[in-house]
């Protein structure tokens, strides 16, 4: 009887030599002349490329490949864990023990995380060519003509395939890998928007959080995780780093407060939330962060007066708070044509709105306002200048809307809503999430948001449902804000007044709108 058909003991230290021989003798050079054979035009393009669709490699990209490839995985694996139960040195704990550590090493290679320090090679030279990392194999997804080997360097040595930066790029990697403790110069605050986007995040998946924001049906199964997940960031957690990037020298981070968008809605969550943004504030301010942007509801007028809550706490505060959006105003005037006569505004009138509606009344152009507070209507009425009172005027009904074909819209609107809206309308919005786009016959601007100046570094992620490199306009507002080295705090009600200045200050830094419509 052959010994492979034997009852496997738990425990041969023959078969560890055994399989680290054979490994190295057939597994490793297999591997390698595959690889390199996967790189030839016909195979590569029908099979291998998928491996390297990846936009980001991250550990589960080991995995990701033909079907082809993964028989070829398995025959790599197979041979050695075979041999040694066919030579009678075979054991559970090799079985188990080497595919662990094969899948292990592939994943580790493939994470874009570098844990080897370049001093084990400089201690021991020889070891860089026994254990390659995971910046050895980054440098193969980047040039694809180099370091085919699977764990040991010394294959593309002897094939003369590796990259001769490998080395001193390890090195620089590891040695600033102390530098994650740099003190960030500006500080988005973000909040996680709903349970399916919680997992758009580069410490989830990689991969998707280099991709624009949108429901994936695969990812469905992990919604109970991140549901589980959300509770308990509610009942347990602080804030924390998303991701981050440079410009200019700059080192420009986004924090997120635990806390889902449904949750800023819950009166008796409004005190915990503004706790968690104050700490945040403070925690910039004890670095020495220079500006820090509150996003989306965290500078809500109702929970915390656009951010004047913090401001008028601590008067002594050496970081910018800033809301950033009226360079968010200034991206959704910017995008209304220059013949536009009559628009119609709903929603948000307390600090958006109504300083589109003032800057608008300004141009001399009739502002449609639905409103459910008179008291709010006359507040936005007092302070327009007295000749320019004339053009704003109150609707109750979305009917008195059915003849304008420029809609802003500050809250989310229902399908029958927008179905007053005449043809050919235009419907601009700073609503998020977005509106749902129904109608057919009519179109529908993207969220405002500005494109980051070219000479950005580092952008490994997007930001919700913007493409890399777009940013929130409020975001960008932050961004302009720190550029500029402003010394105020942008809290409370827009300043009309600076919507040009901004304006044009963002345009002057290489920010750029990424509307068709907006204006030149």
């Amino acid at each position: 009887m052959l010994p492979v058909l034997d009852t496997l003991p738990v425990w041969n230290l023959k078969g560890i030599i055994a399989i680290i021989l054979l490994h190295t003798a057939v597994s490793e050079p297999l591997y390698y002349f595959i690889h390199k054979w996967f790189h030839r035009d016909y195979l590569f393009n029908h099979y291998h490329s998928l491996h390297h669709s990846s936009a980001v490699p991250q550990p589960i990209t080991a995995g990701h490949g033909s079907f082809l490839e993964n028989l070829v995985s398995s025959a790599v694996i197979g041979i050695p864990i075979l041999g040694c139960c066919m030579i009678g040195c075979g054991s559970i704990s090799l079985i188990y023990g080497y595919v662990l550590i094969f899948d292990f090493l592939r994943c580790l290679g493939h994470s874009n995380v570098e844990i080897i320090p370049h001093q084990l090679f400089e201690r021991i030279p020889f070891l860089r060519y026994i254990l390659s990392t995971p910046t050895y194999h980054s440098l193969h997804h980047k040039e694809m003509d180099t370091n085919y080997c699977l764990f040991m360097p010394l294959f593309d040595a002897f094939g003369n395939t590796l990259n001769i930066k490998s080395w001193e790029m390890h090195k620089k990697i590891s040695q600033n890998s102390g530098e994650n403790g740099r003190i960030p110069d500006f500080v988005f605050l973000a909040h996680v928007v709903d349970i399916s986007s919680a997992m758009h995040v580069p410490f989830v998946l990689r991969t998707l959080a280099s991709l624009p924001y949108t429901t994936r049906i695969y990812m469905l199964p992990f919604w109970p995780i991140s549901f589980v997940m959300m509770l308990v960031m509610w009942a347990k957690s602080k804030t924390f780093l998303i991701s981050f990037y440079n410009l200019r020298d700059r080192l420009h981070q986004t924090w997120a407060v635990p806390r889902f968008g449904f949750q800023y809605f819950l009166p008796f969550a409004a005190q915990g939330i503004n706790q968690h943004i104050e700490e945040a504030i403070l925690r910039a301010d004890r670095l020495g962060v220079k500006v820090i942007s509150l996003a989306a509801l965290n500078k809500n007028e109702a929970l915390n007066g656009g951010g004047t809550l913090f401001v008028d706490k601590h008067p002594n505060l050496k970081v910018r708070v800033v809301h950033g959006n009226t360079l968010t105003a200034a991206v959704i005037l910017n995008e209304i044509p220059e013949d536009v006569t009559e628009v119609f505004l709903t929603g948000a009138t307390s600090k958006l709105g109504r300083a589109i509606a003032l800057y608008l009344c300004r141009k001399g152009i009739r502002v449609l306002m639905l409103t459910l507070s008179t008291e709010r209507f006359r507040k936005i009425q007092k302070e327009a200048p007295v000749d320019y009172q004339k053009y704003l005027v109150q609707v109750t009904k979305y009917q008195a809307a059915q003849n304008c074909k420029t809609w802003i819209v500050g809250k989310w609107i229902t399908p029958r809503e927008q179905n007053f809206a005449p043809a050919r309308t235009h419907f601009h919005q700073f609503v998020v999430p977005p509106i749902l786009q129904f109608r057919r016959n009519c179109t529908y601007g993207d969220l405002a948001a500005m494109k980051l100046p070219e000479d950005v570094e580092g952008l490994g992620s997007c930001e919700y449902t913007m493409d890399r490199g777009v940013v929130h306009a409020c975001h960008a507002g932050g961004v302009v804000h720190s550029l500029e080295s402003w010394n105020h705090h942008e809290v409370g009600a827009i300043d009309v007044d600076r919507i040009d200045l901004v304006w044009k200050a963002a345009l002057k830094h290489g920010l750029k709108p990424v509307s068709a419509d907006t204006k030149k």
